[in-house]
């Protein structure tokens, strides 16, 4: 046992797997890189990191019990958080219909839908159906509630999964620089790949409004 934290190879393989599985947040920043570069994407990226660290001290604070003991409370959050991701697939939707049509505009309106990327990423994170459910679910399971400074024990664990997310995002952003060059020419393929992010989205939305505590 390391500073509070049980079975701490058993946190590593899983959080490397739920990093891994496609989600809101790493849809995002790869769209925000392909669009915009590299610097939007680690505006994007720190979105991500600083919503993580809030749904972490959230479920050190106890968040992930108060969601467990008040369903109504937890069916709130969903709702919320499905209506928001379902509203930015349908702005990536209308983009990409724009885009396709090849309205004056269409740039222009391409560029708003990821505008203020640290920002958008932020609220996707606090309302990402896989983060909520990885701190509410799993996050929680790894600490000993006997342990006397269980601060340290979130830290601990915290720390690898931002250093997880950090590696995969770094690596999805440069993937999406590259594909940059290639949309800027080509745009009924970016008018595509538009689309299917914002069908993503309003996946992620549906899913979260069925998902449960388990």
């Amino acid at each position: 046992m390391l500073l509070g934290v049980t079975d701490i190879w058993t946190y590593v393989l899983g959080t490397m797997a739920i990093v891994l599985l496609p989600g809101p947040n790493s849809i995002f920043v790869l769209s925000v890189a392909a669009r915009r570069g590299v610097r939007h994407g680690y505006a994007a990226a720190c979105g991500v990191f600083v919503g993580d660290a809030v749904l972490m001290t959230l479920a050190a604070l106890g968040a992930a019990s108060l969601l467990r003991t008040v369903p109504a409370l937890f069916f709130a959050v969903k709702m919320v958080g499905a209506v928001y991701l379902g509203w930015v697939g349908i702005q990536l939707l209308r983009g990409a219909v724009r885009r396709w049509r090849g309205e004056l505009a269409a740039a222009q309106a391409s560029d708003a839908e990821l505008s203020q990327p640290f920002r958008k990423a932020l609220f996707i994170s606090l309302l990402n159906p896989k983060a909520i459910l990885f701190f509410v679910s799993f996050f929680i399971q790894f600490v000993d509630p006997t342990y006397p400074w269980p601060a340290l024990s979130f830290l601990v664990l915290g720390s690898i999964a931002q250093a997880f997310s950090a590696l995969y995002l770094t690596v999805l952003i440069f993937s999406g620089a590259r594909l940059a060059a290639a949309f800027a020419k080509r745009r009924r393929a970016a008018s595509l790949a538009s689309s299917g992010v914002g069908a993503l989205f309003l996946g992620f939305g549906a899913k979260l409004a069925t998902a449960s505590l388990g």
